[in-house]
């Protein structure tokens, strides 16, 4: 073999070694469900994915934080007739609202933002926990210790427990079950009040939808849909149970 065969050869291994790393990168720092991914769980035969449901119409008056931005009388509306409670449900559209806004490309709807948070932390209600009105979900919603058991992967303690309060082993926190790598990564403040904390909503959904834009664009197609919700958790079944309620949501 003469050396240009060899130079093209390696060129081609480095990139897809470049790949590989950058592919177990997002997997690792994916956030880690409360609950294991159920099997059979839908009763629906199982959905590849979730067409994007209409926008929200936008507040007339918007006020600070995300959950400013959709129209109040469009989430009352829809929280009634979806079942989401309406502090969720704000912060899920004004998610959304606000990437569409900044990042048009990666076309992420509301309603699979609701089906992700009802399949994670029951729109943080999960164990008795209900949201403020700053949105901040109390008492607060953690996932169970990552030590590789119980089908969890093994995630040592990174955060001395400052994010996730275990100074021992790393856990999900918060109304979308972020782990500490990944809260560190896409920390924000989604409602404007100058800290960042994954037991709020609107902190919480805002990174979400980052990390998801992070992993694929084109969510409106199903291509893309997918392969954000396997990069943020891979299961078949997990996709299929948020691509079950988020279609509910959005024919509601």
């Amino acid at each position: 073999m003469d050396a240009t065969p060899r130079a093209i050869i390696a060129v081609i291994a480095g990139l897809v070694g470049v790949t590989l790393v950058a592919v177990a990168i997002l997997v690792f720092l994916a956030p880690r469900s409360l609950v294991p991914a159920p099997g059979a769980t839908p009763t629906v035969e199982a959905l590849r994915w979730a067409p994007a449901a209409s926008p929200p119409p936008p507040a007339a008056n918007p006020t600070a934080g995300i959950s400013g931005l959709p129209d109040p009388g469009w989430v009352s509306a829809t929280s009634e007739a979806t079942g989401i409670p309406t502090r969720a449900l704000a912060a899920y559209a004004g998610a959304a609202m606000a990437k569409a806004a900044s990042m048009p490309e990666c076309g992420i709807s509301w309603n699979t933002i609701a089906g992700i948070g009802k399949v994670e932390s029951g729109h943080g209600q999960y164990a008795g926990s209900s949201i403020a009105a700053d949105g901040t979900v109390s008492p607060p919603i953690y996932g169970p210790p990552l030590d590789g058991g119980d089908g969890v992967q093994h995630i040592p303690d990174s955060d001395g427990g400052t994010i996730d309060g275990d100074a021992t082993i790393d856990r999900a926190s918060g109304p979308f079950q972020l782990i500490p790598q990944t809260w560190r990564n896409w920390h924000i403040d989604g409602n404007g009040d100058g800290v960042e904390d994954p037991q709020n909503i609107e902190d919480a959904a805002m990174a979400t939808v980052n990390y998801l834009c992070r992993v694929s664009i084109h969510m409106d197609t199903e291509e893309g849909w997918i392969a954000a919700i396997t990069g943020f958790n891979s299961p078949a079944s997990y996709r299929a149970l948020v691509a079950r309620y988020a279609v509910q949501y959005a024919a509601s």
